[in-house]
């Protein structure tokens, strides 16, 4: 008798356990249930569209249903499930086409319910001129507002906020970019790199609103107008997109959560429930800076743990090995990366951590040309241990945030990432790499430190 999965969702996660089960168990009888008509698309991609380097959202989707459909799956667009029970393995689902309702049942539930966007309760936040920012209906909105649209205002610094800030100030509009209590992009910068991040802004023309809180919005035909703890703001077109929430309504009760909603797994992506699966922006990850749950809702972590659903569903085969939340945005030619925690972050852990500074040329001033790199390391002084990193520069310093991530991982040292063999070519670096130089300059100053 053939073991019957059901998979509710399929952007990144829901797509990478479908195509995991199917290639490694292909006699598994796979349904998909997805309330959009469509499935994986990178939502990373409307900034790239917006400013023209994309020339057609559509290019975002990796995979189609038809894909899933030959690979043998059963997949289901336009189709909401609106109720579980856990303890019944039964699912009501509705087409959202017909409105017929019906019941179905399941061996075995991979959770892939994804994100919600954060929408403030704000008075006005669903009027006609103020749009949300997260899958591929608000971005077609958005894209043909931008159209007709002069002023845009965007409420939130978070990387969608500032990507779409870069965007719109590179197709000629005119953007003021409100932001709250927190730097721009806390999360994943301290706050000398979001001061620079704010200053390469408003040399491309953004008018920066920071330490704004948006109270309220008003809307006419033409305009809107944004309310804030500080003044009165008028745009064309106001995109909200003050960050994310784990959309695990339907499992609350019935499964164990975090406190913020998203559901805690264990290494096999297993839920509370030994028959009931879960990745992707609904689940927790495993944080290994801090070897505990957290809320990291990012592409890369969906389909790797759509793929450990995948291995893991029949048999406990591989675990997951956690994440760093390691990550890069691209800003007027320049990279940003980041991976692991930022100071501030470490210190309300309760670590008594430390940051060592260091901008250097990434290769030898006797080269025809070179490019400063700015970074930090932030690591634990009482063990040495890296705890995160961050770079910014003209240079494309991304694969350097994914070996810091490997660190991480690894809980190296910051003597041994100091002393790690790298290659040495004065095409690419210096006989010390700009990562080991970094490190050594948290060893000296741990050193200066000492009694």
């Amino acid at each position: 008798m053939k073991v019957k999965v059901v998979i509710i969702g399929c952007t990144h996660a829901g797509t990478s356990a479908a195509q995991q089960i199917l290639k490694t168990h292909p006699a598994t009888e796979v349904t998909i249930y997805e309330r959009h008509d469509n499935i994986s698309f990178l939502s990373c991609g409307i900034s790239l569209y917006l400013g023209g380097t994309v020339k057609s959202l559509d290019d975002m989707f990796y995979a189609t249903p038809q894909d899933l459909a030959q690979l043998g799956a059963h997949i289901y667009t336009q189709h909401d499930v609106y109720q579980l029970d856990v303890g019944k393995k039964q699912l009501l689902v509705e087409n959202l086409i017909t409105g017929r309702k019906f019941v179905d049942h399941y061996d075995k539930l991979v959770l892939a319910t994804g994100s919600v966007p954060v929408i403030p309760p704000l008075q006005g936040v669903s009027l006609p001129n103020v749009l949300i920012c997260k899958d591929y209906a608000d971005a077609t909105r958005i894209a043909a507002s931008a159209q007709v649209k002069k002023h845009i205002a965007i409420i939130g610094g978070g990387y969608i906020g500032v990507e779409l800030a870069e965007s719109y100030s590179n197709t000629a509009h005119q953007v003021t970019l409100i932001n709250g209590l927190h730097p721009l992009l806390s999360h994943y910068v301290d706050t000398d790199f979001a001061a620079q991040i704010a200053t390469d802004l408003a040399a491309h023309g953004v008018e920066l609103k920071l330490n704004e809180t948006a109270l309220k919005f008003d809307s006419d035909a033409q305009h809107v107008y944004i309310q804030t703890n500080k003044a009165e703001y008028q745009a064309d077109l106001a995109v909200v997109c003050v960050g994310f929430r784990p959309q695990t309504d339907l499992v609350a009760g019935q499964l164990t959560l975090n406190q913020d909603g998203s559901l805690h797994v264990d290494r096999y992506m297993r839920t509370s429930d030994p028959a009931v699966f879960a990745a992707g922006d609904a689940v927790a990850v495993h944080y290994n800076p801090t070897q505990s749950d957290a809320y990291t809702p990012l592409a890369t972590n969906a389909v790797r743990q759509g793929l450990l659903v995948g291995m893991n569903i029949f048999r406990s085969t591989l675990a997951d090995i956690g994440t760093q939340a390691t990550s890069a945005l691209h800003l007027y030619g320049k990279t940003l990366a980041s991976t692991g925690l930022t100071l501030a972050r470490a210190q309300k852990h309760g670590f008594d951590a430390a940051v060592a500074k260091l901008t250097d040329n990434y290769r030898p001033e006797f080269m025809p040309t070179t490019t400063p790199i700015d970074m930090r390391l932030v690591y634990d002084r009482a063990t040495h241990r890296i705890l995160g990193g961050q770079l910014y520069s003209q240079y494309d310093i991304a694969q350097s945030a994914n070996l810091l991530s490997v660190c991480i991982q690894n809980k190296n040292t910051i003597e041994q990432l100091a002393f790690v063999d790298m290659l040495f070519s004065p095409y690419y670096d210096r006989p010390l790499n700009y990562l080991n130089q970094l490190a050594l300059t948290a060893v000296e100053q741990e050193a200066t430190a000492k009694p």
